[in-house]
C-alpha cells in the first residue's frame, strides 16, 4: 500500500515544506511509500473563494519539495494546455472527480507519459470508469507510449458518491469492482467525508469519519490510500472540514498498517 498525502492547496512554501518534512520521516519510519499532493489551484469551488497560489508559483514549490525530500509529487489538471508543463514537476497528473469523463484532459495527461490518477466522479458507477481507462490507453498509444496498458499508468480513486444533496456516502464494493480493471485502486478517505455546500456554499465535512472509513477500505483491500492532512485544518482555504490535522496522520498510519498485515496474511 502506498500513500498519497499533503495539503489540499498550496497555501504558502512554509506550509508545504513543513508538511512535506513531517510525512517524509512518518513514512520513512513506517516504511510506507509516499507522494506528495497539494493542488495549486483549486479551480472547482463551490462559491469564489480562494483557490491557491497559481500553477506557476505552485509548481515551483512543488519543485522544491521534490528535490529538498526526493519525493514523487501528485498534483490536479483542470485543463489540457495544463498537462505538459505540470507534468515536468510531477510523476502523477490528478484528474479531478468532476472532471473524470473529459475525454480531452484525460487524453493530453496520458500523452505525457505520466501516471493519471483518476477520480471517479461523485456521479459514476464504479464500472464506468472502464470508460476512462479506454480513452487514457488509446491516447497512449496514438502517442506511442510502450506498453500503452502498463499497470502502472492509471490509478481509479474512490471519494465517494453523492447521496442526495449535501452529503456523500462511499460504495465500499465499489473498491473490488475497480480492481477488477487490473490498475491500482485508491481510497481517498477525505473528500470521501465531504458534505458538499453544506455551509452557505462551502463544503462542510467530518474529519473524524475519516479513520473508520480507511479501516473498512484497507480491510476490504486497495493499493493506495489518499489523505489530505494540514498542520491547522480548520485554517486551511480549502476543505478545511475534512483535512485530517498533521499531527494525526501517524496514528491512522500505524493502525491502517496493522489491519493490511492482518488482510495479507
Amino acid at each position: 500500500m502506498f500513500l498519497i498525502a499533503g495539503p489540499c492547496a498550496i497555501e504558502s512554501r512554509d506550509m508545504v515544506m513543513h508538511t512535506a518534512e513531517t510525512l517524509k520521516s512518518i513514512c520513512r519510519e513506517l516504511r510506507l511509500p509516499l507522494y506528495f499532493k497539494s493542488s495549486f489551484d483549486k479551480a472547482n469551488r463551490t462559491s469564489l473563494s480562494e483557490r491557491g497560489l497559481g500553477m506557476d508559483e505552485g509548481l515551483k514549490i512543488l519543485q522544491e519539495v521534490k528535490q529538498t525530500f526526493s519525493l514523487p509529487i501528485l498534483t490536479d489538471v483542470h485543463e489540457s494546455w495544463q498537462c505538459e508543463p505540470v507534468s515536468e514537476v510531477a510523476d502523477v497528473l490528478q484528474i479531478p472527480a468532476f472532471l473524470s469523463r473529459q475525454t480531452d484532459l484525460l487524453q493530453a495527461a496520458a500523452k505525457t507519459g505520466r501516471t493519471v490518477n483518476v477520480k471517479k466522479g461523485q456521479f459514476m458507477a464504479p464500472w464506468d470508469m472502464h470508460g476512462a481507462i479506454d480513452k487514457i490507453v488509446a491516447a497512449r498509444q496514438q502517442a506511442g507510449i510502450v506498453p500503452a496498458e502498463d499497470h502502472n499508468a492509471i490509478w481509479l480513486t474512490e471519494r465517494g458518491s453523492s447521496f442526495g444533496y449535501g452529503r456523500l456516502v462511499v460504495d465500499m464494493p465499489s473498491l473490488v469492482e475497480m480492481r477488477q480493471y487490473g490498475y491500482p485502486v485508491v481510497f481517498d478517505a477525505t473528500h470521501s467525508v465531504q458534505q458538499p455546500s453544506s455551509q452557505a456554499g462551502i463544503t462542510g465535512g467530518n474529519r473524524a469519519m475519516v479513520p473508520h472509513l480507511i479501516r473498512a477500505a484497507v480491510a476490504i483491500g486497495i493499493d493506495g490510500l489518499f489523505i489530505e492532512t494540514h498542520p491547522d485544518p480548520d485554517k486551511a482555504i480549502s476543505d478545511a472540514a475534512n483535512q485530517v490535522r498533521l499531527s494525526d496522520i501517524k496514528d491512522i498510519l500505524e493502525q491502517a498498517i496493522r489491519i493490511e498485515q492482518c488482510v495479507s496474511k
